[in-house]
């Protein structure tokens, strides 16, 4: 995929739909620039995974981990 964006005076650019939809981001969201023998690269800057955030969203009551899933299996089944 091949698309442009124009720099603003300000250094600003609107970084095209189609490009915002494949790296999945929004409003808020930052982007890192690195620079190779080959280039710039563009990727999103994710402190966590991609579903971090969405991580125990579901499961209120439910400890995360393994040890605390398996735990708290046993506490439903009595044993």
């Amino acid at each position: 995929m091949r698309k442009q964006a124009r720099i603003t005076s300000k250094g600003q650019i609107t970084v095209p739909r189609e490009i915002r939809r494949t790296l999945d981001v929004g409003p808020g969201d930052s982007l890192v620039f690195e620079t190779d023998r080959k280039g710039v690269r563009v990727h999103p800057a994710r402190a966590e995974g991609r579903f971090g955030k969405y991580r125990g969203i579901g499961n209120p009551g439910i400890p995360s981990g393994r040890k605390g899933i398996i735990r708290w299996i046993r506490e439903m089944r009595g044993e």
